[in-house]
């Protein structure tokens, strides 16, 4: 995924009328209320329910329907809430479908210079490819839905300081060589380090009963 401003691809579907018309207006207080009460309503809804094919169709919605509805709804949402939450998990998801191969190594990177457990943590199989990081980064957002909210963020977080480790060390690689390539990998190690620290404040929020 380019480290910029990109176009996604991915076919959007839009949603119906009534959705439109709710962020027609950019009243920030409106964006906020619709954010909190969609993000708390879905987890709520599918955690007491756990129909395996509703969370089959989560986990593979961007795929199927692009970004675009999610960040409508959760991209301006801050970085310590539910809805910011959730915005940072399935953008994680899709900048891993997205460009499997820059993220398995950037992970295997990582993982040879970061000494910590965060590998352990994160649970990638060691090599981990790229078909391994994306059954990594779906099984981790299934597990928001049907397994321990907490635990599944921290997985997250310790995911991305992994790949934030790797992306630093590439950086450092390409510096002399390659600066813009260099550039790139560090503006990317540096959004992956604020992810971890925003996933971990929110899976300890959760655990206080106190992420909303």
């Amino acid at each position: 995924m380019s480290d910029g401003s990109r176009d996604y691809h991915k076919p959007v579907r839009r949603p119906a009328e009534l959705f439109d018309r709710l962020f027609s207006a950019e009243d920030p207080a409106e964006v906020s209320r619709v954010a909190h009460s969609t993000a708390q309503a879905l987890l709520s809804r599918v955690r007491e329910d756990r129909d395996g094919e509703v969370i089959d169709r989560l986990v593979a919605f961007t795929s199927e329907h692009g970004i675009d509805d999610i960040a409508e709804l959760w991209s301006r949402s801050p970085a310590k809430t539910l809805p910011g939450a959730l915005w940072r998990l399935y953008l994680l998801q899709l900048m891993i479908h997205d460009d499997p191969q820059t993220a398995a190594l950037l992970y295997e990177r990582g993982r040879t210079e970061l000494h910590s457990a965060d590998a352990v943590v994160a649970g990638a199989p060691v090599p981990a490819g790229p078909d391994e990081l994306v059954t990594l980064i779906d099984t981790i957002l299934r597990g928001l839905f049907e397994g321990d909210f907490a635990v599944a963020l921290d997985r997250a977080a310790a995911f991305c300081r992994v790949q934030a480790s790797g992306a630093t060390h590439l950086a450092d690689d390409y510096e002399a060589t390659e600066p813009e390539r260099a550039s790139a990998f560090t503006t990317r190690a540096l959004r992956l380090s604020d992810y971890a620290s925003d996933l971990a404040a929110c899976a300890a929020l959760w655990r206080r009963d106190a992420l909303t």
